[in-house]
């Protein structure tokens, strides 16, 4: 049955394996449903969109032809920020998905298509749409939760190395394509296991530095070099950098509001030993969160803002989330499970609030406060300057604090 990480208490402790089987066999019946309705409309959808992200790129990108006078700058770098989203969110990664594949369309499909993306389509869908999809959640198995850089869970041993790591979020936040692409080629890894001779390892690396080369010329070339005329090269690159730097901070927020805040759940390898198909939905019910908001945010975020519904059904029509989210949600109060929704700024801070906490030994900042901040800075110094004897010692008595606390509480 579906491991949860040690936890105190499990949200899934009153469902019988019946009641689990049968999670299944109704969000088999949700899915069905839009798979029966699916049809020109949805088509003309994504069709429009497409047309709307096109057309609203190539505006942005001639009104940087004069970037040079402020107001066009201005106006010019919000057009392309929000086309490169839109291109992004809602058209390739759900396209990549094969949302659209139904549809037959050898432009739009997802063994056609090519997104504005540092990584090769290729590459990110075996990374995410085989292995991020399939081990939603299981530390150790999907390397999306933290992207194997950060803590994401208590039970992880604590390292000073985790000082550092809302600092490597951020960076990783600004420049988010060129994360993916490393995560996609598990550079780490490789480094690591010292496979980066490795014929099958080379040709990976040298498709995603052929599709940088691409961007970067497309991006930081070509188009400054057409805005020369008008003497715009400099502001029209900066703004290209600026567009893809927006880009990345919205995509990498989105994805965090989904699977990170405080709440959402993760779980041991051992939950998918013998997984059924109802022990799946659930677990992905549980590891994700969405985003409550406007129809606008919903656009943008590529309809990630359903990131529960986009888990339970990857390959359904993005625009069809929002019509099946209420009854899923339903499925959610009738099994007593907690269907996890705030609106965004919530849900970022509650994701980076996840992200300081674990950078930190188990129940550091919950036991910290004006009055013994600085018996807790030493603690906090001779765990970062001791082995690791003097931090198994530090840590019991954190959690000695902390379980005080709670009592208290």
């Amino acid at each position: 049955m579906t491991a949860l990480q040690k936890k105190p208490e499990s949200p899934i402790s009153h469902l019988t394996p019946e009641d689990i089987e049968q999670i299944g066999v109704e969000l088999d019946a949700i899915r069905q449903d839009v798979i029966d309705a699916r049809g020109e409309s949805d088509a003309a959808y994504i069709r429009t969109v497409i047309g709307v992200q096109r057309k609203l790129e190539l505006g942005s990108r001639a009104v940087l032809l004069a970037s040079a006078f402020p107001p066009a700058w201005v106006v010019g770098t919000a057009g392309l920020s929000v086309a490169k989203i839109l291109e992004n969110m809602e058209i390739g990664h759900n396209i990549l998905h094969g949302q659209w594949d139904w549809m037959r369309d050898p432009k739009i499909h997802s063994t056609t298509w090519e997104w504005d993306m540092a990584t090769p389509a290729k590459q990110w869908q075996h990374s995410h749409n085989e292995l991020h999809h399939t081990y939603t959640n299981v530390i150790g198995k999907d390397n999306d939760l933290g992207y194997g850089i950060m803590r994401v869970d208590e039970d992880q041993p604590w390292h000073p190395f985790f000082l550092v790591q809302p600092l490597w979020n951020f960076i990783n936040a600004c420049f988010f394509e060129y994360g993916i692409a490393a995560y996609d080629l598990e550079l780490g890894a490789n480094i690591k296991r010292k496979k980066t001779k490795d014929p099958e390892f080379k040709a990976r690396v040298s498709q995603v530095l052929k599709k940088i080369r691409k961007q970067a010329t497309k991006d930081y070339v070509v188009h400054p070099v057409l805005s020369l005329p008008t003497g715009s090269f400099l502001p029209t690159l900066v703004a290209n950098f600026t567009a893809n730097v927006v880009r990345n901070l919205w995509s990498h927020s989105i994805i965090m509001c989904g699977h990170f805040p405080e709440g959402v759940e993760t779980f041991e390898k051992r939950s998918i030993e013998g997984e059924t198909r109802g022990e799946w939905y659930v677990r992905q019910m549980l590891g994700s969160a969405n985003i409550s908001g406007s129809k606008a945010m919903h656009l943008m975020s590529g309809n990630l803002s359903h990131q529960i519904e986009h888990h339970l059904f990857p390959d359904l029509p993005s625009n069809r989330y929002a019509e099946i989210a209420p009854k899923v949600k339903d499925l959610f109060d009738k099994y007593g499970l907690n269907y996890h929704s705030a609106p965004m700024p919530q849900q970022v801070a509650s994701a980076w609030h996840k992200v300081i906490r674990l950078s930190l030994p188990n129940g550091w900042l919950a036991t910290t406060n004006a009055k013994n901040a600085l018996p807790q800075l030493k603690m906090l110094y001779k765990m970062t300057t001791g082995g690791p004897k003097v931090r198994r010692a530090a840590q019991a008595r954190l959690n000695q604090q902390a379980r005080k606390a709670a009592q208290a509480a």
